[in-house]
């Protein structure tokens, strides 16, 4: 369920609106891939990337230094409720703390985003529109949605299989036969995310015209951005629900089904990315000196959230 990596607000921003999913960013290389994410969907001048390697080297600094040793114990905590049994009370805690730093992350990085969004040219609003449009067809290819009610059932029930063997490390047969008949009851909303993504990504070009005037553009995203939830559907908000209720469900069902080697093996991962954050918010001096600390750490999160969860 804790699958996508949280990218800083300004690729966050163009990233929840694409719904784009199952990102992980290392530390390590960050700022090199948001950066050339950046100009892979605003095309920048000179001066715009200079402006936004600035800004984005400033903003993972205060990331990585100030919030990530909270995270630590966030982790540790879900590590450590999770251990003794998985309960609906407590993924319920996760997901509004991760909803909870997201918001963080994006009220801190406001300004700097802001600042980046309003030097936008008419050309670079179309290659923003270009890159959705190639999202949006990478969405539907990668769950069928054009395919045909079984292609469509396969690659959801093969993606929620995976997803698990991810965090366990592997599946019996008869698990994987379990696990596919247990996530039948949880509604197939697909086709409803699809629609609403691009519903977001209509909503953000109208704030974007806002950005001649910088005090109302800011004063429109600050509100916008954070509630991704507002203006969808009533089908959309009624089948979000219910399966966000149903997947809760789906999980406890399945935490059952593992045997204790499985449990430890998520538990065990979990804790990892608590270790990898403690690593990572340690300055160099405090690493022991060594300019080379952070190379022990092959791919950190910045963050851990499921697609269900901001979507």
């Amino acid at each position: 369920m804790i699958r996508r990596g949280l990218m800083v607000p300004l690729l966050l921003l163009i990233a929840v609106i694409a719904g784009c999913s199952a990102l992980r960013i290392g530390y390590r290389h960050a700022d090199t891939y948001l950066a050339w994410r950046a100009d892979e969907y605003f095309d920048f001048n000179a001066q715009q990337k200079a402006g936004f390697d600035e800004r984005l080297k400033r903003l993972l600094a205060w990331h990585r230094y100030e919030q990530l040793p909270e995270y630590v114990a966030f982790v540790e905590a879900a590590v450590k409720k999770g251990q003794a049994g998985l309960k609906r009370d407590d993924i319920m805690w996760f997901v509004d703390g991760i909803k909870a730093r997201y918001r963080t992350i994006v009220q801190h990085g406001m300004d700097d985003a802001v600042d980046m969004l309003v030097t936008l040219t008419p050309d670079q609003i179309v290659a923003l529109q270009n890159q959705w449009d190639k999202d949006n067809r990478k969405f539907v290819k990668e769950r069928a949605l054009d395919g045909s009610p079984e292609q469509r059932k396969r690659e959801r029930q093969k993606r929620v299989k995976d997803e698990i063997k991810d965090w366990t490390g592997h599946l019996t047969d008869e698990q994987e036969e379990k696990i596919t008949a247990l996530f039948e009851a949880v509604p197939f909303i697909n086709h409803l995310r699809h629609q609403d993504r691009i519903r977001r990504q209509k909503e953000f070009l109208e704030v974007l015209k806002l950005r001649g005037n910088k005090q109302a553009f800011r004063q429109r995203l600050q509100a916008w951005l954070p509630d991704w939830e507002k203006g969808r559907t009533p089908e959309f908000e009624r089948l979000s629900a219910e399966v966000y209720d149903k997947r809760i469900q789906f999980y406890i069902a399945v935490e059952k089904i593992l045997t204790p080697e499985q449990r430890e093996h998520v538990w065990q991962r979990l804790q990892k990315f608590a270790d990898d954050f403690r690593s990572l918010s340690k300055k160099p001096a405090a690493a022991g000196g060594d300019p080379a600390w952070a190379e022990k750490i092959a791919l950190a999160h910045v963050f851990i959230l499921d697609a269900h969860v901001l979507e």
